[in-house]
């Protein structure tokens, strides 16, 4: 399949071209970097960015990614790694409960469990956690996301099939509640979980959106069907997908289910925002896209994909992601500084100019950080590509970061609604 791209034949005076043009890992970029060059002419209303910072940076990225990968052989970034936190390996149960079925069919179940996980995994704050009863650890923010994920999963609870739990279907979606989604995640008034009523109100959506596209989902309305679109259309040839595709559907199909009222027209944007110096054609004028959550999501099914036998290409069409850790990196290297320390202290949402800024500098820094991390490591980016780079990584050093400066509270208070960050 062919990377789908912003071209000459978008009219962007549309709202339905605007939006395909805003759906593309090229408008990420090019809009990221517009800012990026307007803060270093010193334009910027609220940062400045120290390019000599960028080694210190690529230095702290360079020693966890020794620490935590000493072979430098390193997966990439995505949902599957929390699956493995605290050093179990759940996925070697998952593939046990599969093995009656074949490659198709486990990859349709794990791209199923990815999608709802990654949904769910937006902020935690700083108070939940996930107390695992085999083993007995305890997990907090991503980890306890996608360890509480995973067993709601292996539970059947987003099936509607009891015979068949191993799976994610649009009823089983549609019919869940906040109180039953807080009793699997252990969330209550001694265990608060930001933002739990946007996961709920986010699943359902999704429900919505899958029953509503059987061509894309199938009948039952599976997440799973995303296999089949891309993959079992290309016949006995040995099966290729750009990385940029699957993206691409993801954002066709699913932009719907965002909460966030971002709209051109009728159209939905999810997650993309109001930034008046951002300049482009047409309706696409003011606008700046990140996609953050279904880029995760892109991230993540990446291995699915592969572990199925299909060859996935073009992997650093992809972006860094814009989120509070690979940000927070930034800020805590002094590669972007506030004019005012005091906004530190201050709430955000996820529209406030500060923010949608601090988001798009982070994916333009990202892109230059990488080539200095593989320096500093003797790598090229065939054998790390950005993927590896944001699990090597930018995100671990952010975190690491953190709780040396803040106890691991990320630098700006950013209000979370459990859908963006």
């Amino acid at each position: 399949m062919s990377v789908i791209g912003v071209g000459p034949a978008l009219d962007t005076g549309r709202a339905e071209g605007a939006v395909a043009a805003l759906r593309t890992t090229s408008a990420v970029r090019e809009r990221a970097r517009q800012l990026l060059s307007r803060a270093r002419e010193g334009d910027s209303l609220w940062f400045d960015v120290d390019d000599y910072a960028l080694q210190t940076a690529a230095a702290e990225v360079a020693d966890v990614t020794r620490a935590r990968y000493p072979d430098l052989k390193i997966p990439y970034h995505s949902r599957w790694r929390h699956f493995e936190a605290g050093g179990v390996d759940r996925k070697a149960e998952l593939d046990a409960r599969l093995t009656a079925l074949d490659a198709p069919g486990r990859a349709r179940a794990m791209i199923d469990l990815a999608v709802v996980s990654v949904l769910l995994d937006a902020g935690a704050g700083p108070d939940w956690h996930y107390h695992e009863v085999a083993g007995g650890q305890r997990f907090a923010r991503s980890e306890g996301l996608g360890v509480a994920s995973w067993h709601a999963f292996l539970g059947g609870l987003f099936s509607s099939d009891a015979a068949h739990p191993l799976q994610v279907d649009a009823a089983g979606l549609r019919g869940l509640d906040t109180d039953r989604l807080a009793e699997v995640f252990q969330a209550g008034p001694s265990n608060p979980l930001v933002g739990l009523d946007g996961r709920v109100l986010l699943l359902r959506r999704l429900g919505e959106a899958l029953s509503a596209q059987p061509e894309v989902f199938g009948p039952q309305g599976r997440p799973g069907g995303l296999f089949d679109l891309l993959v079992a259309q290309q016949g006995a040839a040995p099966a290729t997908v750009a990385a940029h595709d699957i993206l691409s559907q993801l954002l066709t199909s699913l932009s719907g289910i965002w909460p966030a009222d971002n709209t051109i027209g009728a159209e939905p944007l999810g997650d993309c925002w109001r930034h008046g110096a951002v300049a482009g054609p047409g309706l696409t004028q003011g606008w700046i896209p990140f996609h953050k959550l279904s880029q995760w999501l892109s991230y993540s099914l990446l291995e699915p994909f592969q572990w199925a036998g299909v060859e996935v290409v073009g992997l650093d069409e992809l972006t860094g992601l814009p989120e509070y850790r690979n940000g927070g990196l930034l800020l805590d290297t002094g590669v972007l500084r506030l004019h005012d320390p005091a906004w530190a202290a201050q709430s955000w949402t996820a529209g406030d100019e500060l923010v949608v800024e601090w988001r798009a500098l982070t994916v333009a820094l990202l892109d230059e950080l990488a080539p200095l991390v593989r320096a500093r490591l003797g790598v090229d980016s065939r054998a790390m590509p950005l993927a590896c780079v944001l699990e090597g990584g930018t995100w671990a050093a952010g975190r690491a970061l953190a709780q040396r400066s803040r106890g691991g509270l990320p630098p700006l208070n950013v209000v979370s609604d459990g859908t963006v960050f």
